[in-house]
Parts: structure tokens; C-alpha cells; sequence
């Protein structure tokens, strides 16, 4: 049983997207000051959302 909301487990998974498809778009170069405030953002709405909760067969 998953004690973290259903929504929530979603939500960190869209976040989670996000930040891998930011991050790949920028694969190779340093990113800038810019870009590292808004990985930052990202990263803390990640860890606000709560722990992703991986399915069996990821």
C-alpha cells in the first residue's frame, strides 16, 4: 500500500518527464545560469510532489 495520494504519485512522474526531457534537450554542454535556476525549480516541485513510487518493469 502506497502512502503517498495517487494524484501526487502522478504529478512526480509528469515532474520527473519534465526534467529528464529539460536535461536531455541540453545533453553535452553546461547549462546556464538560467537554465540551472529552472532545473532547480523543477527539481523542488519534484521533491515537493513527494517520492516517486516505481511500478514493477521499470
Amino acid at each position: 500500500m502506497s502512502l503517498v495520494p495517487i494524484r501526487q504519485q502522478l504529478r512526480a512522474e509528469e515532474i520527473n518527464r519534465a526534467i529528464r526531457a529539460f536535461l536531455t534537450e541540453r545533453r553535452g554542454r553546461a547549462l546556464t545560469t538560467t537554465e540551472r535556476r529552472e532545473y532547480e525549480r523543477m527539481r523542488a516541485a519534484w521533491l515537493a510532489a513527494g517520492p516517486l513510487r516505481w511500478r514493477k518493469g521499470r
